[in-house]
């Protein structure tokens, strides 16, 4: 007689240690303008610590009507994904202590990664991207930069593509082992453009080749019925989705890095 055969044990990753795992609450995240709880997940004898933002914790946005900023955050993750760029951290609408809300994996930051700095003079140094004058105080003014860094240009595509109206310098963060992610991306998928961002530095710059064929894959998938539209569907409106492809094929169509747009602030307040 054989003996059974063995099934390996399932491999657990990021996003089902976060759908799945019991939800621990452990403290409030007090520098946030929504309700955001620090927690631990554990799951399979796996553990990791996260960030818990329930939809009874937000603040309604009158510009910002429709869903959640807890669905928008999701959406974001997934198109994310679709880069191929990793560029947010697994992320997953779940209910929770309080109710449903967005879970993501907690990211540990190198403090000493330097990607924004505020200069003297009229033009950045080398290795450098110019973003715009900032008043420091005392009637004095300073160039705000930031690194001309790969690893933002490619969040400042993804930024051009879910329209975020909210890329602060505290969103960034870069790890140990040389990732960048960006987080709080509950103000993003607005149907009218509302991109306010600190990575204007390659405002009308042509976009990589890289950056392009991201594109062209993402145009495919929010094609009516694609694989990404049908994801977002549940968690952004069909309006929201359209814009989305809309804000997709202008980019691809001209090659280039949006600019501000002149209506509004094209920099968020605060900055960081």
């Amino acid at each position: 007689m054989s003996a059974p055969e063995r099934i390996p044990p399932r491999s657990v990753t990021p996003v089902d240690l976060l759908a799945e795992g019991e939800l621990t609450v452990r403290g409030r995240i007090r520098e946030a303008s929504n309700a955001a709880l620090f927690c631990t997940v554990a799951y399979e004898g796996q553990e990791a610590s996260c960030v818990y933002k329930p939809v009874a914790g937000e603040r309604p946005l009158w510009d910002f009507p429709d869903g959640t900023l807890a669905q928008r955050e999701a959406a974001a993750y997934e198109v994310s994904e679709a880069t191929g760029w990793g560029l947010v951290p697994p992320t997953v609408l779940r209910d929770g202590p309080y109710g449903e809300g967005m879970v993501q994996l907690w990211i540990d930051v190198t403090p000493e990664a330097e990607l924004l700095a505020l200069v003297d003079g009229e033009e950045p140094e080398p290795g450098w991207k110019a973003v715009g004058l900032a008043e420091v105080g005392e009637g004095r003014t300073a160039l705000l930069v930031h690194a001309d860094d790969e690893r933002l240009r490619r969040l400042a595509v993804l930024d051009a593509v879910i329209n975020n109206a909210d890329r602060k310098g505290g969103h960034l963060l870069p790890t140990e082992g040389g990732h960048l992610y960006g987080i709080d991306h509950g103000v993003t998928f607005n149907v009218e453009n509302k991109l306010r961002t600190l990575l204007w530095g390659w405002a009308g710059e042509p976009l990589t080749g890289e950056a392009l064929e991201v594109l062209g894959a993402l145009q495919e998938g929010l094609k009516q019925g694609g694989g990404l539209a049908l994801r977002l569907a549940g968690l952004i409106t069909a309006a929201e989705v359209e814009a989305t492809h809309a804000r997709v094929e202008a980019l691809v169509t001209s090659g280039r890095h949006p600019e501000p747009s002149g209506e509004w602030p094209a920099i968020p307040w605060p900055p960081v």
